[in-house]
């Protein structure tokens, strides 16, 4: 009984953190003040990120750094803060989110 209790615990963990690969995370931690789906803001929209590093195998990790430390230059001279409010976890599940948008 323990094992399958422990079992499904994993699964449910599995199972939110997916939930949490969503527009909810995203306004969460503040992202929508500069980004939409759809539409450039002060930053590029998550369509146009995604479009950008469809073929790179390491998108993920790279926005989910850039989500943490920031950067410019990639989208212009404005640049995007630091979120070090955002958890390395936070982040990748974000970065993941993003490169599904179409």
């Amino acid at each position: 009984m323990k094992t399958v209790a422990v079992g499904l615990f994993a699964a449910l963990s599995v199972l939110s953190g997916a939930a949490l690969a969503s527009p909810e995370l995203a306004k969460a931690k503040n992202c929508m003040a500069c980004h939409a789906n759809d539409k450039k803001m002060v930053g590029p929209s998550y369509k146009d990120v995604a479009a950008k590093y469809a073929n790179d195998k390491d998108a993920a990790t790279k926005l989910a750094k850039k989500i943490r430390e920031g950067g410019v230059g990639t989208w212009g001279q404005v640049p995007m803060p630091a979120n070090p409010q955002v958890s390395e976890a936070e982040a990748l599940t974000l970065a993941k989110w993003v490169l599904t948008i179409k």
